[in-house]
């Protein structure tokens, strides 16, 4: 059995708390949050202890790993004490929002033998993964394009846009991973065009609200991306490849998949799902499987901490195209 200390139990880390207790080999035996009620309310529900600091979680030798799932802010210090402490690390997106802060991270911990991995979920989902395999198995020859659509049903709160770092680092930062994971091949150049075309309060944080991305690979291979953050008719999530020999796509998902046929419409079907958590519940669940194969076998672990840092060095050339008005290669 497997025992899991859980940092940050707001709505994410409550969602990862749920995920592990149902995980045949994880114990949830410790949760940490600054805001001792939130701590103590997940403690209860799972039968775990509600620890008064980070130091007890990590000098209980008893705890073989961390899934940190508090704010980005915290990510660093996080990682770095518990790869000192000798556990593995599960670290939710993204590692940080600061490249030189990411960088300096790992030159602190590679020597540390870390076993960390990032929680970029959208991997595992049981689709986008049939795609990508598909891809791999040459199904659909060789790759030529990618496209990715993820539209959010609506804006967020000011007070988490205040802090998430905007939409390039915040949302299409799962994008820019996705893309690396289907094209094979590491984007060198990237364009972005975005703008708050939907809401007053992003517009007066400087943010944006819709984009589009075109990323391109060393050997021609095409990425867009388009997002957008008021889709009313749901969470959409879909992908596209394209080869020389044919397609693979994902569509979105719905609660049921009866349709309705008569004189006012035909194969009307219900609503797409309209919260991330819905959406990729599977892909969760199976993340966090994929990590405790990786830690129990001592094997490669599937998104690794260099996967944390090329996404988000792709948000960094997204803005500077932004500014430029130009495309952006990246060395």
């Amino acid at each position: 059995m497997m025992h899991f200390a859980l940092f940050g139990c707001g709505r994410i880390g409550r969602m990862h708390a749920d995920n592990l207790v149902h995980h045949p080999k994880v114990s949830l035996t410790h949760v940490y949050d600054v805001v001792e009620d939130a701590a103590a309310e997940v403690a209860e529900r799972h039968g775990a202890v509600a620890a008064r600091s980070i130091e007890e979680v990590l000098a209980d030798p008893a705890v073989h790993a961390v899934l940190i799932a508090s704010s980005t802010d915290t990510h660093i210090d996080l990682i770095e004490r518990s790869v000192e402490a000798g556990k593995a690390v599960l670290c939710e997106k993204p590692i940080d929002l600061d490249i030189g802060r990411v960088e300096a991270c790992w030159q602190r911990i590679e020597g540390k033998n870390p076993r960390v991995m990032i929680g970029f979920n959208r991997r595992f989902d049981p689709s986008f993964k049939a795609v990508h395999d598909a891809i791999r198995a040459g199904e659909i020859g060789d790759l030529r394009q990618v496209t990715i659509t993820s539209r959010d049903p609506g804006i967020p709160s000011v007070e988490y846009m205040k802090v998430a770092g905007g939409l390039l680092r915040d949302m299409t930062i799962h994008d820019f991973d996705l893309a690396r994971y289907l094209l094979g091949e590491e984007p060198v150049k990237v364009a972005c065009f975005a703008r708050a075309l939907i809401a007053q309060e992003v517009r007066d944080l400087n943010d944006h609200d819709t984009a589009m991305i075109l990323l391109e690979t060393a050997s021609g291979r095409q990425a867009c991306i388009t997002n957008y953050r008021a889709a009313t008719y749901g969470y959409d999530q879909r992908i596209e490849a394209v080869g020389e020999t044919g397609m693979v796509k994902a569509e979105n998902r719905r609660p049921h998949t009866m349709e309705r046929w008569g004189s006012e419409a035909t194969e009307a079907k219900a609503p797409i799902l309209h919260f991330f958590i819905e959406r990729y519940q599977e892909a969760y669940n199976a993340e966090i499987q994929a990590f405790v194969e990786a830690v129990e076998t001592g094997g490669p672990m599937p998104v690794g901490f260099e996967d944390g840092r090329r996404a988000l060095m792709l948000a960094d050339a997204a803005y500077e195209s932004l500014a430029s008005g130009r495309a952006v290669s990246i060395g």
